[in-house]
């Protein structure tokens, strides 16, 4: 072990590094998982309900001035 990690760990309590540093980013990044996952579902649910032809209507122009 290096000797600046060894001083890191003797001035650093464990408990600082679980609860300080750990637990925070952990919760954090679980947060983000739930909340992507919420925002996920909300499309999946909300995707049947656009027309097929609705996404055809605003590529329409494009094609057409694309074959002119």
């Amino acid at each position: 072990m290096s000797p600046v990690l060894r001083a890191f760990l003797r001035e650093l309590p464990g408990w600082f590094l679980v609860f300080g540093i750990f637990l925070p980013v952990a919760l954090l990044l679980l947060l983000l998982i739930a909340y992507f996952r919420v925002k996920l579902m909300e499309v999946n649910e909300e995707l049947p309900r656009t027309p097929a032809h609705q996404y055809h209507r605003r590529t329409a122009p494009y094609h057409r001035m694309k074959h002119r």
